[in-house]
């Protein structure tokens, strides 16, 4: 029976999960399977892939067909390439010493490499989250300064008072004109005082021409 590796879709509409499955190859993709291999997590940065290694290993070198996206997973997890070395021991041109110490070597620079993406994914993520709350802080401020000129009372506008005239300066034409009419005033009152003699004598004259005619 021709076997096949691959993905069986499971999770929602817009996050995908998939197993990782060996099956018939004859077989529906999300149908009938003979044995989980693992998860494959594509949402995650990176993706989370958790596999049996060594029961993977074992349907490899069994010689079960994989698909594209299958072969891509195996490869990232070091499966083909320790699939390769075996295969090497097989040809006798390397030990099983040679294979462990070639492949541990494989996996801590493919450890180092995933933890220096990871490192950076986290870095930018929160140069993201900083960036945004500064972005959002510096709206808050500005739309606080906006109520706040909004909500500011008018100011009051001050009349000036007249200023007062110096000493020596020319008063103002009103001032001259009442001046005018207090100085006329006692001018008119003194008037009959200046008359008041006239009258006198005319009076002692009718008196004296009274006793003239008298006598």
């Amino acid at each position: 029976m021709a076997t096949k590796i691959r993905l069986q879709r499971h999770g929602r509409k817009g996050r995908p999960f998939f197993h990782l499955v060996v099956a018939d190859s004859r077989a529906k993709r999300d149908g009938k399977f003979i044995e989980k291999l693992g998860t494959y997590n594509p949402v995650t940065n990176p993706a989370t892939i958790d596999l049996d290694f060594d029961r993977t290993l074992n349907w490899v070198q069994e010689g079960a067909e994989m698909t594209d996206t299958a072969r891509a997973i195996l490869s990232y997890k070091g499966i083909l390439y320790k699939n390769h070395l075996l295969n090497g021991v097989k040809k006798g041109a390397l030990t099983e010493a040679d294979v462990e110490k070639k492949f541990d070597a494989w996996m801590k620079e493919k450890e180092a490499k995933i933890t220096s993406k990871t490192e950076g994914v986290s870095k930018a993520q929160d140069e993201a989250k900083a960036a945004a709350l500064k972005a959002e802080m510096e709206v808050k401020e500005a739309r606080a300064k906006e109520l706040e000129a909004k909500n500011a009372p008018e100011p009051e506008v001050v009349e000036e008072a007249p200023e007062a005239v110096a000493e020596g300066e020319e008063a103002p034409a009103e001032a001259s004109t009442e001046e005018a009419v207090v100085e006329e005033t006692p001018a008119t009152e003194e008037a009959p005082a200046e008359e008041a003699p006239a009258a006198e004598e005319t009076t002692e004259a009718s008196e004296e021409g009274e006793e003239k005619a008298a006598e």
